[in-house]
Order: structure tokens, then sequence, then C-alpha cells
């Protein structure tokens, strides 16, 4: 049997879980999984579905006859093959924790995805990307030529078919035009000092500043530097006794877990935009996700 999942956002009444439960069971569909909210406060509804279709139909038919339905709730709703993999282009500068962290998910399959290319504005890593037969480009990137820089890697992400852009600590600021085209499809990771601690050495200044906890965040990308919409974070403690050196690295680590939780919930359609924030449904019992993926 083939498994899909159904995404739904739509203006929040009565009806709509029935619905949906009544054409998937009405279609041979038997629902294995199903997550939703009603955000009282902007009126929206969010829910995401799996099933397995039981009757043998693919996405195109089941997509045409929900047509009627998600016209009726006015809905923004997408089935999609849970077996199909997300094309990723990553991009990444000097600091290479967060890139070999996320080639080895994906190599021991604890990553689903298509890494479809790697970008970098310099050359220390194309070794290890052409190593895990991958197409490297190195982009640099100048106040001088940033369009003509970011129109090729726009060529890149469009001629390889990515669906998502990940910042894996690339240090090139995008610019907004970049930022509205791919809306809702590049994830960022930073420390989660920002914005108290900019600028160089971020946890050089923690540390002088006695901080007891570090930790990351991953958001989507606006044109709104490092204010995107949230969609994972964690932390950990540190004490007196660490060294600035100690603190880099838990902070490494952090962002490590944190950019692939984030990369997970999204290519799984469990993370729904939401105004400023986000919606996002934790991982079905039983998925290496819901293990904090570390």
């Amino acid at each position: 049997m083939t498994k899909y999942c159904l995404t739904v956002a739509c203006p929040t009444t009565r009806g709509i879980v029935a619905a949906i439960a009544t054409y998937l069971a009405e279609n041979g569909c038997n629902i294995t999984d199903s997550s939703q909210f009603d955000d009282t406060q902007t009126g929206k509804f969010f829910m995401r579905v799996s099933f397995a279709s039981e009757a043998g139909l693919d996405l195109a038919a089941l997509e045409t006859g929900f047509g009627p339905t998600a016209k009726a709730f006015d809905m923004q709703a997408k089935f999609h093959d849970e077996a199909e993999k997300m094309k990723v282009v990553i991009m990444v500068s000097r600091f290479g924790h967060c890139l070999n962290d996320l080639l080895y998910r994906v190599r021991i399959g604890a990553l689903p995805i298509e890494i479809v290319a790697v970008i970098s504005n310099h050359m220390d890593y194309q070794k290890v990307v052409v190593n895990h037969d991958i197409p490297f480009h190195c982009i640099k990137v100048t106040k001088e030529n940033k369009p003509t820089a970011e129109a090729a890697i726009m060529r890149v992400v469009e001629d390889a078919g990515a669906e998502l852009i990940v910042l894996a600590r690339y240090m090139q600021i995008l610019s907004d035009e970049m930022c509205q085209k791919m809306s809702g499809r590049i994830i960022n990771i930073h420390h989660s000092f920002l914005p108290s601690f900019k600028g160089a050495n971020p946890y050089k200044q923690a540390y002088e500043r006695g901080v007891k906890l570090i930790g990351a965040t991953s958001h989507y990308v606006t044109a709104d530097l490092d204010e995107g919409p949230i969609i994972e974070q964690d932390t950990i403690r540190v004490t007196h006794a660490q060294s600035p050196d100690d603190y880099v690295s838990l902070g490494r680590d952090v962002e490590s877990q944190v950019l692939a939780r984030a990369i997970h919930a999204h290519i799984h359609r469990r993370v729904f935009l939401n105004g400023n924030k986000t919606v996002v449904f934790p991982a079905s019992p039983g998925s290496y996700a819901s293990e904090r993926m570390g």
C-alpha cells in the first residue's frame, strides 16, 4: 500500500475534520496518523493527515477528487507521497559542523533527503562534498557581484529541482528578492544569543557575561535578518568552570542537532507558516524524529 500525507490550512469552521475523514474513507484510504490545530487568535486551522491508499489511488486522482472539498472550505491543501525524498541544496561558508552532520545523517538514513548540490563561497569543503558524490559549486559573493552571484545560486537550485535551501552556517546575507522568491523554503541556523551577542565571537561574549545556557535556533529565512518564523530551538547548560572553547564546541553540537530536527520536520510536512510564527506538529510515535535526533 502506498503511504501519503495530506496537509491543510484554511479558515477555521465546523466540519473540516469530518469532511477530510469522510473523503479519505470513501476513497479507500486508511488514516494512520492525524494532527490538527485551531488557532483561535488568527482564525486559522491547520491539519496533517497520514494515510494508506488501500484502493490504489494515486496522488493525481486523490487531489482531483478532493477539489470540491478544498473549495468548500477555502483550503490550501496538498497531497504528498511519503516515500518521495525532498531535493535539498545546502549552502555553507567556513564552519563545517552542520554540513558534516547533515552528510552523515543522510548517509545512515536518519535524514531522508536527497542533497542535490552544495554551494559555498569558499573551496574548503569541495573534497568532502565530492567524496559523497554530490555536486559542489563555489560561488564567490562580493558587494559588487551579489546580484550576479545570487542569480547563479538560483540557477543551481532550479536546475537541480530543489524544493528546499538549507543555510548550514552560510555567512552571507541573502537579498530581499531571494528571500521572497523562496519564502518558506529556506531554513537557517544560528546561535540563540542573537540579538544579545551580535558580531564576532558571540560565544566569547557569552562567556564573558557569565551565560548559563547556550543554544541554537532554526528558522525560515525572511528579509528581516535572523527574525524569520522559528521552527526548532534547544539549549544546553554551561558553568563557570568551562572555557570559551567549551562554549564553542557545545554550541556547534546544539546547532547541528537543532538544524537537523528543523529539516526533519519540514521534509515530513509537519511545519505550517502561521503569520510570523509556525505550527509544528510532533512526529508520530515510533519515528526517529520523536527520539530527539542526535
